[in-house]
């Protein structure tokens, strides 16, 4: 079963690295089939076997030679830990596929919020509705549960976006919500407590060791993801 749950999750991963790419640019993720995106050459099925193909091409396209980046082995190998992760945790069960979809969002606006510096709104706003849309068959407390957790989120960062919009956007505000849906109150607090330690922390670093200034602008979003992710596996 183990494998299985490797095999699906990590071409989940691969179906993810194609909205990262696809869906800020506005290209359709069904059409066209999958291309290198520097010479836009149509990949061959089995250049697309998720990590495999990475180590067999060396990490270079196979028509133009250029490199491939790290962005697509990273998030197949970390889709496929998760999905292990959430296994051990869950088992097969619908709680596995409703938290699979949660970081599978988590993954996919963590990588654009990092490649763009923005959280694009329907995908936020998509990730709220499914996240109330979930908790309705678990009963009325637990819809009242991810609504509350919804309007927390919405509402804590939002004074800090209002009044200093160069250093928090909206975007971050829509998606502490969106991550309030899926987590509650405790959990959407917890992440934001986790993501803003995390991200002082690093960016102390990376400005320590003189990688970025301190006027350099470091996207929100994927330390917000990273604390969703911890809190959803290690504390709820």
């Amino acid at each position: 079963m183990y494998l299985i749950i490797l095999i699906y999750a990590i071409s989940i991963g691969s179906f993810l690295n194609v909205c990262i790419y696809r869906i800020p640019r506005g290209i359709s993720i069904v059409f066209p089939r999958s291309f290198c995106p520097t010479c836009q050459h149509p990949l061959k099925w089995y250049d697309l076997v998720p990590a495999l193909s990475f180590l067999c091409l060396r990490g270079h396209c196979r028509n133009c030679k250029a490199p491939i980046p790290m962005q697509y082995p990273l998030v197949e190998i970390g889709t496929a830990i998760l999905g292990l992760l959430l296994y051990i945790k869950l088992g097969l069960s619908i709680e596995f596929f409703k938290e699979s979809l949660f970081c599978s969002l988590l993954m996919i606006i963590a990588w654009i919020d990092y490649y763009h510096h923005q959280i694009l709104n329907r995908l936020s706003i998509l990730g709220i509705v499914i996240g109330l849309i979930v908790a309705i068959p678990y009963g009325r407390d637990e819809f009242f549960h991810a609504l509350l957790g919804m309007a927390t989120g919405g509402c804590v960062l939002l004074p800090v976006a209002y009044f200093y919009p160069q250093g928090m956007g909206m975007g971050d505000v829509k998606f502490l919500a969106m991550i309030g849906s899926f987590l509650g109150v405790k959990g959407v607090l917890l992440t934001l407590f986790l993501g803003s330690a995390l991200g002082t922390v690093i960016g102390l670093f990376l400005i320590g060791c003189k990688v970025i200034s301190r006027k350099t602008k470091i996207p929100f979003g994927p330390f917000l993801a990273a604390g969703a992710v911890f809190v959803l596996l290690f504390i709820m």
